[in-house]
């Protein structure tokens, strides 16, 4: 990925000790850190991390049945909702 865009973020005293510390035991820079949380909070995936992410779903082996069979197993029978 390239990084060309750079913003300024101010932390606390605090802050910016434990997510150092944390980036440190990681392996990684508090960028990459932050990043990293801002994906995963807002979703910021790029349009080749959704392909893969639904590749790796279409290349699942689960038991999964038809959306018609899911809908009737999901929906109470009417006599299980009147006693």
């Amino acid at each position: 990925m390239e990084l060309t865009k750079k913003t300024t973020i101010l932390f606390s005293p605090d802050q910016h000790r434990r997510l150092s510390a944390l980036a440190a035991r990681q392996g990684r820079s508090l960028g990459e850190l932050v990043r990293e949380a801002c994906e995963a909070q807002y979703g910021l995936a790029g349009g080749t991390d959704q392909l893969s992410a639904v590749d790796e779903l279409a290349r699942m082996d689960l038991p999964v049945a038809t959306p018609e069979i899911m809908k009737k197993q999901s929906q109470p029978a009417p006599g299980d909702l009147l006693p």
